[in-house]
């Protein structure tokens, strides 16, 4: 598998790229202690709720290998996180861009993630520094199959 990046001068504005993804309880394996189900009576949310952090890592991936791709530097984020992802969701994951800054050579990217129900589970602004030049990297095997992406 290939990626490709985009080089910040053909970047437009309105831009974008999706991914969609099914969390599996093996992805969530390493991101914390997830509570026995004596412990899930006392939270808020019940059944198997995802770290915050795995969606944040799929507007990660899709920025770091689709839009702008490999060499995009992430400078800063604020995300809002409205409803609970649990295992066995299909999160969408769609980023677009919403301004350049010329001068810096940085985007500034709206995120969003939505389940199958379509309700919206994470929302925000990502900005990042785009790639000046061309690259294109190998990527021999994924560990995460990626059910659909398309720019």
């Amino acid at each position: 598998m290939k990626l490709e990046n985009v080089v910040f001068e053909d970047i437009e504005i309105g831009q974008s790229a999706i991914c969609i993804r099914q969390v599996k309880s093996s992805d969530i394996q390493g991101f914390g202690i997830q509570p026995d189900a004596e412990s899930l009576d006392n939270l808020a949310f019940q059944g198997t709720v995802v770290q915050g952090v795995w969606p944040v890592a799929q507007i990660t991936a899709v920025i770091g290998s689709q839009l702008p791709g490999p060499g995009a530097v992430y400078l800063s984020q604020d995300l809002k996180f409205v409803l609970p992802v649990e295992v066995g969701d299909v999160i969408t994951t769609k980023v677009t861009v919403i301004d350049k800054d010329l001068q810096h050579g940085s985007l500034i990217i709206d995120c969003q993630c939505s389940n199958q129900r379509k309700e919206e589970v994470v929302f925000g602004i990502v900005k990042v520094r785009a790639p000046t030049e061309d690259a294109c990297i190998e990527i021999k095997s994924a560990k995460q199959k990626v059910l659909n992406c398309a720019y």
